[in-house]
């Protein structure tokens, strides 16, 4: 059983890490994409028993991490207080931007989230991912997945960055939308 916990750190909710030795057949992966901000080193874990550490030590290459991504890695976690700051800041600022969200008239939904996105209903994906893109903000249109029409996925960012994109969307819902 393989459980992704890319997201754990922006989650109300604890870790399995404590419950790996209650289920042998439990590999969990996290990713220091997200809270760490480290996409760009593609580096994940996987956290499972012996056994399962075993073999996914006997097929994985012997020297798949470099030294300049393994430096870089450390770098962050021995740094926690400016983590643990971060991290913080991202859950704040998810809790503003849900609540400002509600003003927006074309918002037809917010979803619940513990990640450091949002996904939204809209009254039209399309154009107001255009009309958002037109004035330099960048979110995902994810309309063409399964049970997302007319979504958007913003990610959370600054206090500032947060506050123009609500400011944007204040002035958007001027904008007709015709289907």
């Amino acid at each position: 059983v393989i459980l992704d916990e890319a997201y754990i750190d922006f989650s109300e909710n604890t870790s399995w890490v404590e419950k790996i030795n209650t289920f042998p057949n439990l590999v969990i992966v996290q990713t220091m994409s997200k809270a760490y901000g480290l996409a760009g080193i593609r580096l994940g874990v996987s956290i499972a028993s012996n056994e399962i550490i075993e073999i996914l030590n006997k097929i994985k290459p012997p020297y798949n991490i470099n030294t300049l991504t393994q430096k870089r890695t450390l770098d962050r976690l021995n740094n926690p207080e400016e983590l643990t700051k971060e991290i913080r800041s991202i859950i704040e600022q998810r809790k503003a931007l849900q609540t400002n969200l509600k003003e927006i008239k074309f918002v037809e939904k917010i979803y619940p989230s513990e990640a450091n996105f949002i996904l939204i209903k809209v009254d039209n994906a399309q154009l107001r991912y255009n009309e958002l893109i037109s004035e330099g903000i960048v979110v995902r249109n994810r309309s063409s997945q399964l049970l997302c029409e007319n979504t958007l996925r913003i990610t959370v960012g600054t206090e500032a960055e947060n506050k123009k994109l609500i400011a944007e969307m204040k002035k958007l819902q001027k904008t007709k939308v015709t289907l």
